[in-house]
């Protein structure tokens, strides 16, 4: 293996190292959270009902839409360390602030609303300058494996974060599990202060002037690879990456599973998704037909996942449909950010993430309406339909242009 196809190499960087240190423990406490959460509106706060992890999922993801204009702004205009700072903070308080209003008994469904949209809101900010605060770390060379194995971290928490949850909910209650959360944030706010300000690489400064926040779009909209990027991440979100409804919805409704259970199918998906992202992590620059075959295996799993007969069987679908998700989503970020140039990246980032994401604000409740009226295993096949979808245009886009070499950031 050479260095250059190295899986881990931009750990050998010191920023990086305590970086992804503080990260690893943050996504552990995150994905705590959201089972927690989920459990809590499923079980407790109602009976079982899927559109209210719907409206959940779409308060908490939103955000990244309806912010567009000023998280990409702030993410190429602020101090990226200090902004990562400020919203973290803000991360560690409200997970707090629920914890102690579920620990009391005071929690109401309109609580957890409350709470899921506040935190949507800083995490419009957090997620956009975390993505390109990577590029800060190592540097465009290693930024393809630097996204890879940020999102294997990412998939790291999400493996042992919801087993862990799991067990701690049916033992001390979700509550407890909150304020866990707010404490992991510490992790990060450490490994902000011990990095090597020196060795930071930061990218040509955004200009501050007049169509600056349009800017971004402007750019999109001249790009063709882009755009169809753009309507695969929006079809995969907004439909297919509904999987604390999927998961949550399939383990109470059909398996008949409990608590610990069904954290146990989160990190099924989460070892897959792990597996998914060191792969990514072994590659070069990703192509657009990469995210063809993945989002075409996407829509196999869920169909698949759909029909499965078996907890087990479930669980081990969910594995293989982790691989192809983070093969996606990774090799999207990748391709984005490396053909993107340096003073609008923040801008492109923010839009990716609000398609990824802020279609939750329809796919969510739309997703979760059809698993309480028609059932979970016909909201797992909307997935399936919308990874099957994301591929054929992906496909057209090869076969109209193809295999034309990636746009190369400036």
């Amino acid at each position: 293996m050479t260095a250059g196809s190295h899986p881990f190499r931009s750990l050998r960087n010191f920023n990086y190292r305590v970086w992804s240190a503080g990260a690893l423990v943050s996504n552990i406490g995150t994905w705590m959270q959201r089972i927690a959460q989920d459990w809590l509106v499923l079980t407790v706060l109602t009976n079982n009902n899927a559109a209210s992890v719907g409206i959940v999922m779409a308060l908490q993801f939103g955000p990244q839409l309806l912010l567009l204009p000023f998280t990409g702004y702030a993410a190429d205009h602020i101090d990226r360390r200090k902004l990562i700072a400020a919203t973290q903070s803000a991360l560690g308080l409200l997970a707090l602030g629920l914890g102690l209003l579920t620990i009391t008994g005071l929690v109401q469904l309109w609580h957890v609303y409350l709470f899921a949209l506040l935190l949507g809101c800083v995490s419009a900010f957090d997620a956009t300058v975390r993505q390109t605060f990577v590029s800060e770390l190592v540097g465009e060379v290693d930024l393809p494996n630097a996204v890879a194995l940020n999102s294997a971290s990412f998939n790291a928490g999400r493996m042992l974060g919801p087993a862990v949850a799991g067990f701690l909910i049916a033992a001390v209650g979700s509550g407890w599990v909150f304020l866990i959360n707010a404490a992991s944030f510490l992790a990060v706010l450490l490994s902000l202060n011990l990095l090597r300000a020196g060795e930071l690489q930061p990218g040509s400064g955004a200009v501050r002037a007049r169509g600056s926040l349009s800017q971004g779009f402007r750019y999109v909209w001249a790009r063709s690879d882009l755009k169809v990027i753009l309507i695969m991440l929006f079809l995969i979100g907004t439909f297919g990456l509904n999987f604390p409804i999927f998961i949550s919805t399939m383990a109470v409704g059909v398996f008949h599973a409990g608590a610990g259970q069904f954290g146990l199918l989160t990190s099924a998906m989460a070892a897959g998704s792990v597996t998914g992202a060191l792969l990514a992590a072994g590659r070069g620059a990703p192509r657009i037909e990469l995210l063809a075959g993945a989002a075409a295996l996407f829509g196999c799993g869920c169909a698949i996942a759909a029909v499965a007969p078996s907890y087990v069987m479930f669980g081990g679908v969910l594995a293989f449909i982790g691989i192809a998700a983070q093969t996606f989503t990774t090799s999207a970020n990748s391709l984005a950010q490396l053909s993107t140039d340096r003073v609008v990246r923040g801008r492109v980032m923010a839009i990716m993430l609000a398609t990824t994401l802020g279609g939750t604000l329809v796919g969510g409740p739309t997703v979760g309406w059809v698993a309480d009226v028609l059932g979970p295993r016909w909201a797992l096949s909307v997935a399936a339909a919308a990874g099957g979808l994301a591929a054929i245009i992906a496909l057209g886009y090869v076969l109209k242009y193809g295999r034309t070499a990636p746009h190369k950031a400036a």
